[in-house]
């Protein structure tokens, strides 16, 4: 007699500190600016630098969503995050996010963006102030995690 399947964890879709593949490189290349030279350096940046860390959201053993990161302290930002096409809109990226706070025991996770991804963080529990910009409206989204639903 087998055991019954037991259900998924957050530590089992959660990966820290992958490395870099193929499949990571086209996650995190949806959140970059799409410009050749920009994105093999900011690739090149993750493989080498310490302080770039990516971490991966998988279902069923395949990586869904990436979120690369920088940590100081308790508080982390959010340098880029991408979710595969066909797996948006289902909770990963925003379960990633949430499971990273935790599982790096991070005080705050922040991410300056621009306003359609504004709306992702706000939706996801961020507050979101906007910034001044050149470049149009930019939001700083915060992630407290501590904070209490009726303080975003």
């Amino acid at each position: 007699m087998h055991p019954a399947p037991r259900p998924s964890t957050l530590l089992d879709m959660l990966r820290l500190h992958v490395p870099l593949t193929p499949e990571t490189d086209a996650l995190l290349t949806r959140a970059m600016f799409p410009d050749p030279a920009r994105l093999q350096a900011t690739l090149r940046r993750y493989r080498t630098d310490p302080d770039w860390q990516l971490h991966i959201w998988e279902v069923s053993g395949l990586p869904v969503s990436a979120a690369g990161l920088t940590i100081n302290g308790d508080a982390g930002t959010v340098q880029h995050l991408g979710t595969r096409p066909d797996h948006t809109r289902q909770g990963h990226a925003r379960a990633l996010l949430h499971g990273l706070t935790t599982a790096l025991n991070l005080g705050t996770l922040s991410a300056d963006t621009d306003e359609d991804a504004a709306d992702f963080y706000r939706r996801s529990g961020f507050r979101t102030q906007e910034l001044p910009s050149p470049w149009g409206r930019r939001y700083r989204c915060t992630l407290e995690r501590w904070a209490t639903s009726v303080e975003r």
